[in-house]
């Protein structure tokens, strides 16, 4: 979306929206129950949902009772559209919401902002994958696992897929910190789709195996210092490709042993600018992906991490308003829809100057004038800095 109306800054509409796509997904979903009461109680998650989301956007409010005293007001509930909700009703009507609903909800806006993207042939399918932990209360036994060093730590994690082209996160699962990343990653698998990812993900050649099979194809980081590459034929580098930092690049296998080793793989060295160099595994072609495609490709999976970065820093998940492992996964859920919403109401996520822009407008000091003035301008920058890097 390239201009802002004022229409689309009343409130952002970022909850008329989540509320929309709640509705439909219940409806597809059948995750109301029949008769008076399982509407009436589809109500109350709704007014749940809506004012928690609210919450997560809101730059004062930082725990659940804030929260509840945040729905007692008369501007709270019109902008929100809920009723007041008690600290114990609010807990209560915690463990009425499936996670699995907002993980459709998440995935339902997410295929909304990929449909905005140009079609073509440029676009290039490729997911990013990674995971990250954010740490819980020492209290919570049931996220209690062994961190590095043996240290004892509570922690969950997050998994996630992230388009390479518009940099939304299309698919994510949330698990406790001790379930391995490798374990989670074959259920986000989509066929015809590349999956690119660190060193973690490269170490089962079982997995790589089965991906193939899956009609999926991978950008993969190796370790370097690990990796036993057997070559069975040397591939010619490109100017293109040397430009690109690439060095050499193989067909071959990986592992020793033959009854474990890698399908077939071809295997490329790519020279850093700061010194050392990467290896990156894909099963694809040169004539499908020249190697300087490849390393481009890889490069972009810094991506994922700034968006850990953005999820923690900017919308404030260190801090879990439940304890339960329900809670917490609602509002890692909730807080993946904010960054959808917002992404496809603003066309991009939102950097740190629109973010302290659009929390003077929730605030009251900026107008609706003031907020689409900001983004502006702030989007003016930043085309001026691609524009430069280019």
């Amino acid at each position: 979306m390239d201009e802002l109306a004022d229409a689309d800054l009343q409130g952002l509409r970022l909850i008329k929206s989540f509320n929309k796509t709640l509705r439909k997904v219940c409806r597809r979903q059948r995750y109301q129950r029949p008769g008076a009461d399982g509407a009436r109680q589809l109500q109350q998650q709704r007014e749940y949902l809506s004012l928690y989301l609210y919450g997560l956007l809101n730059p004062v409010v930082h725990s659940m009772r804030g929260l509840c005293r945040l729905s007692q007001t008369e501007s709270a509930r019109a902008r929100v559209g809920s009723g007041a909700f008690s600290r114990s009703t609010f807990s209560e009507v915690q463990h009425l919401v499936a996670p699995g609903l907002l993980e459709e909800v998440f995935k339902e806006l997410a295929a909304q902002v990929q449909d905005r993207q140009p079609a073509g042939p440029g676009r290039a399918p490729w997911r990013i994958v990674d995971s990250s932990v954010f740490n819980v209360l020492p209290r919570l036994d049931w996220a209690y696992f062994q961190g590095h060093k043996g240290q004892p730590q509570s922690a969950i994690r997050l998994h996630v897929s992230l388009d390479g082209l518009s940099g939304v996160p299309v698919e994510a699962k949330i698990t406790t910190a001790k379930v391995g990343e490798r374990q989670v990653w074959k259920g986000l698998w989509q066929p015809g789709t590349g999956e690119v990812g660190d060193r973690n993900y490269s170490q089962d050649y079982g997995l790589l195996r089965l991906l193939e099979r899956y009609g999926a194809w991978f950008i993969l980081r190796l370790r370097e210092k690990q990796a036993h590459v057997t070559v069975t034929e040397e591939l010619p580098v490109s100017p293109a490709d040397r430009a690109a930092g690439v060095t050499r690049q193989v067909w071959g296998y990986l592992g020793k042993s033959e009854k474990t080793r890698s399908p077939r793989v071809r295997v490329i060295w790519v020279s850093l600018a700061a010194g050392g160099q990467l290896m990156l595994v894909t099963n694809q072609s040169p004539e499908q992906m020249p190697a300087e495609l490849v390393s481009l490709t890889y490069r972009h999976r810094w991506q994922i991490e700034l968006f850990f970065r953005w999820i923690k820093c900017i919308l404030r998940c260190r801090h879990f308003l439940a304890e339960s492992p329900r809670g917490v996964a609602i509002q890692l859920y909730l807080a993946l829809i904010a960054a959808v919403l917002l992404q496809l109401h603003l066309g991009r996520r939102p950097s740190l100057r629109m973010w302290e822009a659009l929390q003077f407008y929730f605030l009251g000091i900026f107008t609706q004038k003031d907020l689409v003035a900001a983004i502006a301008r702030e989007k003016a920058l930043s085309a001026g800095k691609a524009a430069k890097k280019s």
